[in-house]
């Protein structure tokens, strides 16, 4: 299940200590900063803790490094910049693919590249991101700014806002035929994957995403899932997303596209979850996500907030059912 903040957001548009690589992590988030589980990380393949030098060293053998983030929390905004920067200072030279941007943006970071080729700050002006409903430009520059300094190629992963509204309406028959067959659309899609598509959504939006809007909702997810895919795999040495939790879940989201797309490279995915105070252990945050860990490594990061998302975005959610 998707982290229900984000999931709201994108709809509006134990343990041994941490060993780190890089400079001491200063958090910005002030929810649960004394939680136990704070700055550690989470090895879901081994079920044990590991230090940051060795995860590091592990997504640099990955062709491609999916880092799932909760939009409005800016620590994993700087957590994503920081494994970017680690995978550069290895001798990677992937490209960074961003959800949060589309192809009708891309003309314009391509132009604002051109003449601004060190501008990170501009590049979010440059792109419109203020109108495009995404958490600040300031939380992800950084994560550009790795990139620019690099050389790397900053590219669009979403779909285009009239192609989702589309999609809402007609379901896979909006999306090209090529698109569909080349990531097995036009074969049926497997009920329990449904189910659990349908249960996650249904969940991420409190419980306000109505029956009818379901087959197009679950439609989107699989096509933008689609979409990232196919723009990580346009480098030469892989890609690096930048995107919400929910899309890089191993067992459905854009990993499984990765697979079809280039079945022998490997994927590695990294999700930055929140602590609870309820859950002290990392093995009990698979509860809220249907039992299991959907993911190569969670790093825990304190949280923006403790209100409940249901109850924050209760009038938008509320809009939605209407």
């Amino acid at each position: 299940m998707p982290d229900r903040r984000s999931a709201i957001l994108a709809l509006l548009v134990l343990l041994a200590g941490c060993t780190t690589v890089g400079p001491p992590i200063s958090w910005q988030s002030a929810v649960g900063r004394d939680h136990p589980l704070v700055g550690r990380i989470w090895d879901v393949r081994r079920a044990r803790p590991v230090d940051e030098a060795t995860m590091l060293r592990d997504l640099a053998e990955a062709r491609f490094v999916l880092l799932g983030e909760t939009h409005d929390n800016p620590d994993h905004h700087a957590l994503q910049a920081r494994v970017v920067r680690a995978l550069v200072d290895a001798g990677r030279r992937p490209i960074v693919a961003f959800e949060m941007l589309t192809p009708s943006q891309r003309a314009a970071l391509e132009r604002h590249r051109a003449a601004h080729p060190s501008d990170s700050v501009g590049l979010g002006p440059a792109v419109g991101w203020e109108q495009s409903g995404w958490p600040e430009w300031a939380w992800y520059e950084p994560i550009a700014r790795v990139a620019l300094e690099a050389g790397l190629p900053i590219l669009p992963a979403n779909l285009d806002a009239d192609r989702v509204r589309a999609l809402r309406r007609e379901g896979v028959s909006a999306l090209d035929p090529a698109f569909v067959h080349r990531h097995a659309f036009d074969a049926a899609l497997a009920d329990d994957v449904r189910t659990a598509m349908s249960d996650e959504i249904r969940e991420a939006h409190c419980g306000h995403a109505p029956a009818a809007m379901l087959p197009g909702m679950i439609a989107v997810q699989r096509a933008r899932d689609a979409a990232m895919a196919d723009a990580l795999t346009a480098g030469d040495d892989g890609g690096v997303l930048i995107a919400g939790s929910g899309h890089v879940r191993t067992d459905r989201g854009v990993p499984a596209y990765l697979q079809r797309l280039a079945p022998r490279a490997r994927t590695a995915s990294l999700a930055f979850v929140e602590v609870d105070p309820k859950r002290v252990e990392a093995t009990r945050y698979a509860e809220r996500l249907g039992g299991t860990l959907p993911f190569d490594y969670v790093w825990f990061t304190p949280a923006v907030d403790a209100e409940d998302p249901c109850e924050k975005f209760r009038k938008t959610l509320e809009r939605l059912r209407r």
